[in-house]
């Protein structure tokens, strides 16, 4: 399944689900998101990785929540001013992103994506495809299979 849309002209657009890690603006492909939901009662991982908050029954389905900003070295997030899990799914399972607060959907023409800056290089920079441009803001695209990668080699 193709997860662009190409447009009568040839471009590729990708409709980018945005949200504050910290306080970057980042983004994924919206077909990657399941849900968004507040951050529910959940229960710690023994010898989990200390981004791993816990997991949850949603419905049935147990969710791995990973702080997103502490995963990407941004900082951990402050569960008290009322965060977002975005939910996604990945090979393991699903997988619940924890950020600061959600923001706008986006229309983003992939060709006008730009390569992630030199200081984003590291940890940080692994994890982003590229950054998007709109008239006021920097969007640091979310490679979110490489965030959920690392989850299914460490097998939590």
């Amino acid at each position: 399944m193709n997860d662009n849309t190409t447009s009568s002209d040839g471009k590729n657009i990708v409709e980018l689900a945005t949200f504050y890690v910290g306080d970057a603006l980042c983004g994924m492909d919206i077909l990657k998101v399941q849900e968004i939901n507040k951050l529910m009662q959940m229960t710690k991982v023994p010898q989990a990785p200390e981004y791993v908050l816990g997991i949850l029954n949603l419905r049935g389905q147990i969710v791995t929540i990973i702080d997103l900003g502490k995963k990407l070295g941004l900082g951990e997030t402050d569960i008290s001013q009322d965060p977002r899990n975005i939910i996604v799914n990945s090979a393991g399972g699903h997988v619940g992103l924890l950020v600061r607060k959600i923001s706008d959907v986006v229309s983003a023409d992939m060709e006008k994506r730009e390569r992630a800056p030199a200081n984003m290089s590291g940890i940080q920079g692994e994890f982003f495809t590229g950054v998007f441009k709109t008239d006021d803001h920097l969007i640091g695209i979310l490679n979110v299979d490489k965030v959920l990668s690392i989850e299914e080699q460490i097998n939590i």
